[in-house]
C-alpha cells in the first residue's frame, strides 16, 4: 500500500476529512467464516481472510469474503438484508469456493463510511460457522480455493493472532474488519461465539471521523460523546478507534458487548 500522509495510519481508508463526498454508497455485503481450530470444549476460533490484489478495492488487504450487492442478488417480495445474504453467500463460493446456506448466516453489524472515503461501501456483515479443522479423523474444513487474481491467498488465522500481526505491521487491515476480529478475539468456541452473536442487536456503524488536537485521527460510533459533533477531543463515553501511526487502539465500555 502506498504511504499515507504524515502522522496517519497506513490502513486509515477515511481519506481528506475536507474533500466533497466521494459520490454514491455502494451496498455491500461480507460473511465472516469461523470454525474451531480443534476438537474439543478448549477448540480456539479461526476466521477465514483472503488478501486481496493491490489492483481492486482495498488493495493488499486482508478481508473477510465479500462484495458489491448486484441486482441479481435482488429479487421480488424480498427485503434488503435478503438480498445482502444472497450476496454473502455468492462472495463466499465465487472468492473462496465455500458454500454456505444464506439461513445458516448470522448478521451482526452494518458498516456506512463517512462522506470523505473514497470508495463507499455500506456493508452488511454475518458470520458462519464451518466444520473445524480435522485433527482426529473427524470432519473436516471445507477446502479453500483462491483465483490467485482478484484474491491471491488465503488464511485460516486466529482473530487474536491477525491482530497482532497487524501491530507488528505484517498485514494490512481496514478498520472494520479490524474492529470484527477483536471482537472475535474475545469469544471461543465457535458455538459460543455464534450464539453470542446471535443474541446481541446487529450493531450499525455509522462511521464519523474527526482529528484530535495531538493531529491522530479517530473513527467514532453512536455512543462516543465525539459523535454527533465529530468532536475527537471531546470528554466523555467512548466508543472509538484511535488510528495512531504506530497502531490501533479500540476504546468502548465494556458493557456495550
Amino acid at each position: 500500500m502506498s504511504e499515507p500522509p504524515s502522522g496517519q495510519h497506513r490502513n486509515d481508508i477515511y481519506g481528506d476529512l475536507e474533500a466533497k463526498p466521494s459520490g454514491d454508497v455502494v451496498p455491500a455485503a461480507t460473511v465472516v467464516l469461523v470454525r474451531d481450530a480443534a476438537s474439543g470444549a478448549d477448540a480456539g476460533t479461526e476466521v477465514l481472510m483472503l488478501r486481496k490484489s493491490s489492483k481492486i478495492a482495498f488493495g493488499g488487504m486482508w478481508v473477510f469474503p465479500g462484495g458489491r450487492i448486484d441486482e441479481d442478488d435482488r429479487v421480488p417480495d424480498s427485503d434488503s438484508e435478503a438480498a445482502a445474504r444472497r450476496a454473502a453467500v455468492r462472495e463466499a463460493y465465487e472468492e473462496a469456493s465455500v458454500v454456505v446456506s444464506p439461513e445458516s448466516l448470522v448478521w451482526f453489524a452494518h458498516w456506512s463510511p463517512p462522506p470523505s472515503t473514497k470508495r463507499r461501501f455500506a456493508t452488511w456483515f454475518f458470520a458462519a460457522g464451518v466444520a473445524p479443522r480435522s485433527g482426529d479423523g473427524g470432519t473436516s474444513s471445507p477446502e479453500v480455493t483462491v483465483d490467485g487474481g482478484e484474491i491471491l491467498e488465503h488464511e485460516w488465522i486466529s482473530p487474536a493472532v491477525a491482530l497482532e500481526r497487524h501491530a507488528a505491521g505484517e498485514i494490512d487491515l481496514a478498520p472494520p474488519t479490524w474492529v470484527t476480529l477483536y471482537h472475535l478475539s474475545r469469544y471461543r468456541p465457535t458455538d459460543e461465539l455464534l450464539a453470542h452473536l446471535g443474541d446481541l442487536e446487529p450493531t450499525v456503524y455509522e462511521t464519523h471521523v474527526s482529528e484530535r488536537s495531538d493531529g491522530v485521527r479517530v473513527a467514532m460510533w453512536r455512543g462516543d460523546a465525539g459523535y454527533d459533533d465529530w468532536n475527537a477531543d471531546a470528554a466523555g463515553e467512548r466508543h472509538r478507534l484511535v488510528m495512531a501511526r504506530g497502531g490501533f487502539t479500540f476504546e468502548h465500555a465494556e458493557t456495550d458487548y
